[in-house]
């Protein structure tokens, strides 16, 4: 008897009210528009979701950055401040699965679109806030953007070599996506629940200083019995040579993350220095500097990609490349890299299975592009639509 059909990670028919702007927010629902959810952007009136007008800007003439995170998604433009803009909301509130905003906390309470309010027309919606400290604490109302927030939970501290180098600004946005990432996670476990009977509606409150808190798992334990882990000073951040970042001759890097002694094993007899086997997880200060130095000379010896094609892939190294070099690279670019025909590429959903979907859609919607035609779909007459947009509550 065959396997039954694939239908675990699809959420074809799920409508997602995405009242968020910027990064956060979109990359969420970008992720569940990646899975087939009919995402429906609500924008003011005026110029819209910001990041329709932040550099870089692509061909289009708009941000790169909304191009990003908004493919596949429709617009509608509504003023929620306005009496008949909020009814139009609630409108379109009364047949959504989920509400997402990503406002500072108390905002939806004073424009009327706040979780109580929405759930009086719709009592199984799931609804999640998004915030840089969440709806609860001494921070709650406190402006931020992800640099504060991986300030506040401690990983800004950890990003240095040591304690006498300053703090870094991470690469990448941290808090920002790492929240998103957790809000799509809440909201698709929020929906499950339901679907498995186990409630109806949900209030979610996702912290991105939260979700950045919860990556500190491996100092965390140290860290809650009084002490204080030091950058540069434990296992993951610098503390051993055989778990750090090495420059080549050529000026470029290469990683080397042989924690386990198989791989360390490996590493030295490839180099041709198998008198290093016996300095693994040495706990004297002196041999492990002796060990650095060690390493230091011989990566500078030869070129990053002179190592990558010397060394095999159970030395557990790697090599540091810029964004660019890793979206053209094989295993990216096989993997997460978007390049559809009519489109220009994007760093697609990340994961591969069965039923996930591949062929999305990576139309960019333009600013209440679809405001007519979804609230049409509400149940809406053409009248009422146009009376909306005569009086400007929508456009």
């Amino acid at each position: 008897m065959p396997p039954p059909a694939p239908n675990g990670m699809r959420l074809d028919d799920v409508r997602v009210l995405d009242l968020t702007r910027l990064l956060p927010g979109p990359y969420a629902t970008q992720l569940l528009a990646d899975m087939g959810a009919d995402v429906v952007k609500v924008e003011d009136t005026g110029a819209g979701d910001y990041a329709r007008h932040t550099p870089p800007v692509t061909e289009r003439g708009t941000g790169a950055l909304f191009d990003s995170v908004n493919r596949g998604k429709r617009s509608v433009a509504i003023d929620l401040k306005s009496d008949a803009g909020r009814e139009a909301f609630m409108e379109l509130a009364a047949g959504a699965d989920v509400v997402f905003e990503q406002f500072r906390p108390g905002v939806v309470d004073r424009l009327g679109v706040d979780y109580d309010s929405v759930r009086e027309v719709n009592d199984e919606v799931v609804y999640c806030s998004l915030s840089g400290y969440g709806n609860s604490g001494p921070y709650r109302e406190r402006a931020g953007h992800d640099l504060n927030y991986v300030g506040v939970a401690g990983l800004l501290d950890m990003t240095r070599n040591g304690e006498d180098d300053a703090p870094r600004v991470p690469g990448y946005q941290i808090g920002d996506l790492g929240g998103g990432l957790f809000a799509a996670f809440s909201i698709v476990s929020a929906l499950l629940s339901r679907e498995l009977g186990n409630g109806g509606g949900e209030y979610i409150d996702v912290s991105m200083t939260d979700v950045v808190a919860s990556f500190s798992q491996s100092v965390a334990y140290e860290a809650l019995a009084g002490e204080d882990p030091r950058p540069g000073g434990t296992a993951l951040t610098g503390q051993y040579p055989w778990y750090d970042v090495y420059q080549c001759a050529d000026g470029q890097y290469i990683t080397l993350g042989a924690l386990e002694p198989e791989f360390w094993q490996a590493f030295c007899e490839e180099v041709g220095r198998e008198e290093w086997v016996g300095e693994h997880m040495s706990g004297d200060p002196d041999r492990r500097a002796a060990l650095r130095e060690g390493l230091e000379e011989l990566f500078a010896e030869r070129t990053r990609e002179e190592w990558l094609a010397e060394l095999s892939d159970g030395t557990m190294t790697g090599p540091v490349l810029t964004p660019a070099e890793a979206f053209e690279h094989d295993q990216l670019s096989e993997r997460v890299v978007k390049r559809p025909a009519d489109a220009p590429p994007r760093v697609g959903f990340p994961a591969m299975g069965t039923d996930v979907p591949t062929d999305t859609d990576e139309s960019v919607p333009g600013h209440g592009e679809h405001t007519a035609a979804v609230l049409r779909e509400a149940g809406l007459d053409d009248d009422e639509v146009e009376s909306l947009l005569d009086s400007g509550a929508v456009s």
